[in-house]
């Protein structure tokens, strides 16, 4: 993660805690009132530290969308971002004035750093059906408690009716709202029924997935839903003897998982506790099953540049924004591969070259050398820095500087270096052909003018 996106999601963390730190006290006492106090009726003051808290809450899970880079969060936070400070405000008190401070001077740092959260929150079939059935509750229950309030107990407001709604759904049932008339006892057992069950089917959607991917990854095992789950990762496209080393790498530093067509190799995989797909890379559906949309990096290293291409043709049409990683079996294909939606191509066999002849003629250990490379741009125990890396390697348009390049990248750019070396060398090689020519040229022409003298 970029530090200016970093600054952006702690900023907003900071202003979530102080909001809710800030409601709960102001809820207990009223310390050190400011001048404002007297122009602010304490029952808005209570309110208001009320609502704040709910507001840190909801501060702190826009935070959490932040940190995954979703657009959504990035607009709940600049909604939330000026509530909280005019909460601050409205509390006259003064531990509200850093919450304000904080608030005011995230406001500007969000905004500047749209372009950085610009990944989509994408649900399932089942989520947005369980999203629907319990707003869709909770409206029924709201309107209809109220609409009856003259059969109810308590109930004379559309807080009144919506707090009603909540206690049914969530199964708590304080008994302070109580049906007294045939009719508000028969809406009350319809609700009951519509209204338990979209709760629990809701629940179960939504956050039961993600439970139970974070379980079975602690207990070393893979199941199909941790793919629901799955978020800022890596997909693999294809497996070979290539791609080994890459799973290696890759089960050190991110969650990843594995495409590929082969039933015996998905196995294999499976057996070693990887994440596997066992579909055709260039399938859509089974890109869509890997979560390729919500993607960092697809990476496609086979001896087949052919299906490589098709694969990373595909998912760079469905996820943009991921960063596409190929290596090339054939070194003719480098700018084929490109044009097919490839940000770096690697050549293997030219890369090992590369760094054979530089060791044999220089003596220099390059295998050591871009060992300590990869160690300072990628350490194993900040995860975040990785991110950063593959973020600012593909916002090269933000004018981002960093002292190191990647390897990888160093070894691409000496690749074309020695390209435009060997036409270089081809251009000197022909002037000194024409320059030897030349000389002969006048060598016998001075031959024929001394036999001129002599004669």
């Amino acid at each position: 993660m970029a530090n200016r996106e970093s600054v952006a999601v702690l900023l907003t963390v900071v202003v979530g805690i102080l909001s809710v730190v800030t409601g709960v006290v102001s809820l207990s006492y009223q310390p050190y009132v400011t001048p404002l106090a007297e122009y602010v009726p304490a029952t808005v003051r209570t309110a208001v530290s009320l609502t704040g808290a709910f507001t840190g809450f909801a501060m702190l899970l826009s935070a959490w969308g932040l940190q995954r880079r979703l657009r959504l969060a990035w607009y709940t936070s600049l909604a939330l971002l000026p509530i909280t400070a005019l909460q601050g405000v409205a509390q006259s008190n003064v531990l509200s004035v850093p919450l304000v401070l904080l608030s005011l001077a995230a406001i500007p740092n969000v905004v500047a750093n749209r372009s950085r959260f610009s990944r989509h929150l994408t649900l399932n079939q089942g989520q947005w059906a369980a999203v629907g059935a319990l707003g869709s509750a909770l409206l029924y229950g709201t309107v209809g408690s109220y609409a009856l309030r003259d059969g109810y107990e308590n109930i004379q407001t559309p807080i009144d009716a919506f707090y009603y709604t909540v206690i049914t759904i969530s199964t708590v049932g304080y008994g302070d709202a109580v049906p007294t008339t045939q009719l508000s006892r028969t809406f009350a057992v319809s609700f009951i029924i519509v209204g338990t069950a979209a709760f629990a089917f809701s629940l179960a959607t939504l956050i039961t997935p993600a439970i139970e991917a974070r379980l079975s990854k602690a207990l070393g095992r893979m199941t199909r839903l941790q793919l629901e789950a799955l978020e800022d990762h890596v997909v693999v496209l294809g497996y070979s003897d290539t791609t080994e080393p890459i799973l290696t790498e890759l089960q050190k530093k991110t969650d990843f998982v594995v495409l590929t067509d082969s039933a015996d190799t998905a196995s294999r995989l499976r057996e070693r506790g990887y994440m596997v797909v066992n579909a055709d890379p260039s399938d859509e559906t089974a890109l869509e099953q890997a979560r390729v949309g919500r993607a960092r990096a697809v990476v496609a290293a086979t001896n087949d540049d052919a299906e490589d291409a098709l694969a990373i043709l595909t998912a760079s049409h469905m996820n943009p924004d991921a960063r596409i990683v190929v290596s090339a079996a054939d070194e003719d294909n480098l700018r084929k591969l490109r044009r097919a939606g490839a940000d770096t191509v690697i050549s293997p066999v030219t890369v090992v070259g590369d760094l054979l002849v530089e060791s044999a003629l220089t003596g220099v250990d390059t295998g050591k050398v871009v060992d300590e490379m990869m160690e300072e741009e990628f350490p194993d125990e900040d995860k975040e820095g990785e991110e950063d890396g593959e973020v600012e390697s593909k916002d090269e348009e933000e004018g981002v500087d960093g002292d190191e390049e990647d390897a990888a990248d160093d070894v691409k750019e000496e690749t074309k270096d020695d390209e435009a070396g060997d036409d270089t060398d081809e251009d000197k090689d022909t002037g000194t052909d024409t320059g030897a020519g030349d000389d002969a040229k006048a060598g016998e022409e001075d031959s024929r003018k001394d036999e001129s003298d002599e004669a």
